[in-house]
């Protein structure tokens, strides 16, 4: 068995057979990419994907190239990052604080989720976790504890409520490893060099078997996958046609060679088709389509190490699903090509990070209307190429300086500045009257649609920071809460429409339910409270029925009972 061998002298041996096969194959898979995505690399130069501004005292900051959003800040030697620093997500959240040198994560440091929990605290080396840390789960609950070495577990112990688990020594040892959204194991086994080596165990959120036997450097190699405790398929070295689920919905078929995706693959989501193409290395590489659902396209076109490179088309997802654009991708981005508007030609050009860059818009007759020049000048926006919506400044491909908004009946909503995109100074204006002003990108604001009033609140920094509250299409009070960056973030209560009721009360994260909440009935009894994720009932919660009776209390998965107690 691996685990029992673990050598690297067997791991070797066992590639032997297969290594010539599977090199040329992939080398031969290679070059058919590197033919069919010949785009000039050339003009991929205003790709800038960030820029810096050092300070006169050894500081600087890094900012995204297009967007202008703050990456990093700290202490700079050499122009690189050497000294204390700290790294953001680009909806401005702290990823990262610590030290470096040369460029790299070097000495103590802390990452963060996108949620602002601790995931990690210790040591790096060279931009990898090595020597002393503490792992922390999804929501801040310690998990591991030791030493890394090269970024992988290697000396420690790991952590569940508090107790002991398992320990790894030498990154050796029989391992539990804990799912994200999981109360038990997602996988048990052996580990060799940090990683799944030897016998082990999948399993899926119900605490059912979802694969048995080998692996080899973190991949199954050889073994069964199951599905309700049937066999499904089987992989013989690495090699195999295999049928993985999730939630006991299908989510992926297709052909495995060297223990991962490579050839012919489906993926799916919630039982419907939502890609078929050709992965390479795991990730999808090659031709292929993405679906909205099984009637309707989404996207045809080449990929690049699992994103848009090259040829492609994306789709709209109305009855007619037309074409809405056409043209090259690069690294996942629209880099040059056309745009259209229920069939119409609306701009032809380049983008940058898929914004319009250097091109031409048109009307519904063909008339050039605008033009950009590196993101710049002067342009109308239009809404299916006829209603206008916009007309005033770019600047690096955003609204920048003077201009207008227009509501779709055609009538004058905003006169004044913008900022990198923003809304800065200027006049609101509904019916032909001013309803307020903005200044600085702070105000309290009304928006219309339709002549509805659909959001009112505090704006700062031109965008939606504060109280606030949305209206449905017929002006009635849908939400009313905390507004952080545009989002919902903070607190906040859901209405239902008829009649004025509360439908849900508590905390909200990036637009969605993340944290503890209750669920009441159109006629206000309580049927639910507990902890969400992501919209869905996530952690521990009640159940009531409609007289408030408890119908179930203790563990939810994905918004399901866990009533398998796993």
């Amino acid at each position: 068995m691996l685990g029992k061998l673990g050598s690297s002298f067997f791991i070797k041996k066992l590639f032997c057979h297969l290594k010539e096969k599977i090199k040329l194959k992939l080398i031969k898979y290679n070059k058919i990419l590197q033919n069919e995505m010949n785009i000039n690399l050339i003009n991929y130069k205003f790709y800038s994907k960030r820029y810096t501004i050092v300070e006169k005292d050894g500081k600087a900051k890094e900012y995204d190239g297009i967007s202008d959003n703050l990456l990093f800040e700290g202490e700079y030697l050499n122009k690189m990052r050497n000294g204390k620093g700290k790294e953001y997500y680009y909806d401005g959240g702290l990823s990262y604080e610590g030290e470096y040198l040369n460029g790299k994560r070097n000495g103590k440091g802390k990452e963060y989720n996108k949620k602002g929990y601790l995931i990690f605290q210790g040591e790096y080396k060279d931009g990898k976790k090595h020597g002393k840390g503490k792992e922390y789960g999804h929501i801040g609950n310690l998990i591991f504890q030791g030493e890394y070495k090269d970024g992988k577990r290697w000396n420690g112990k790991g952590i569940f409520e508090n107790k002991i688990i398992y320990e790894l020594k030498e990154g050796k040892g029989t391992v539990k490893e804990i799912g994200e959204l999981f109360v038990k194991p997602s996988y048990e086994g052996e580990y060799l060099n940090g990683q799944r080596n030897g016998n082990g165990k999948e399993y899926i959120f119900d605490g059912s078997i979802s694969f048995e036997g080998e692996y080899l450097n973190g991949k199954r190699w050889n073994g069964k996958g199951y599905h309700l405790g049937n066999i499904s398929y089987e992989l013989t070295d690495g090699k195999g046609y295999i049928k993985d689920y999730q939630n006991n919905n299908i989510k992926f078929e297709g052909e495995y060679v060297n223990g991962e995706k490579n050839g012919i693959g489906k993926e799916y989501s919630i039982n419907f088709l939502s890609f078929n193409g050709e992965f390479l290395n795991g990730l999808r590489n090659g031709k292929g389509k993405e679906y909205f659902n099984k009637d309707k396209i989404k996207f045809e076109g080449e990929y690049l190490n699992g994103e848009k490179h090259g040829k492609g088309k994306e789709f709209s997802c109305n009855d007619k699903n037309q074409v809405i654009f056409e043209g090259d991708y690069l690294y996942g981005y629209k880099f040059k090509g056309k745009e259209y508007v229920n069939g119409i030609l609306e701009y032809e050009g380049e983008y940058n990070y898929s914004k319009k860059w250097n091109g031409k818009g048109y009307d519904i007759n063909g008339n050039v209307i605008y033009e950009l020049i590196n993101g710049n000048g002067k342009v109308k926006e239009y809404e299916n190429g006829q209603t206008l919506l916009y007309e005033g400044e770019y600047l690096n491909g955003k609204r920048h300086g003077k201009g207008r908004e227009y509501s779709i009946n055609g009538k004058l909503s905003f006169e004044g500045e913008y900022l990198n995109g923003k809304k800065w100074n200027g006049k609101w204006y509904h019916e032909d009257k001013i309803i307020y002003e903005l200044k600085d990108g702070k105000g309290y604001i009304r928006e219309y649609l339709n002549n509805i009033l659909f959001f009112e609140g505090e704006y700062e920094n031109g965008e939606k920071n504060g109280k606030g509250k949305i209206y449905s299409l017929n002006g009635i009070l849908e939400f009313e809460g905390d507004f952080k960056n545009g989002k919902k973030n903070g607190k906040g209560k859901e209405y239902y429409l008829t009649p004025k009721a509360v439908k849900f009360e508590g905390e909200y994260f990036n637009d969605m339910r993340n944290g503890k909440g209750k669920l009441y009935d159109i006629n206000g009894k309580l049927r639910f409270e507990g902890v969400y994720l992501n919209n869905m009932r996530n952690g521990k919660g009640k159940e009531y029925d409609y007289e408030v009776k408890l119908l179930y209390e203790g563990e939810y998965i994905n918004g399901e009972r866990n009533i398998y107690n796993i």
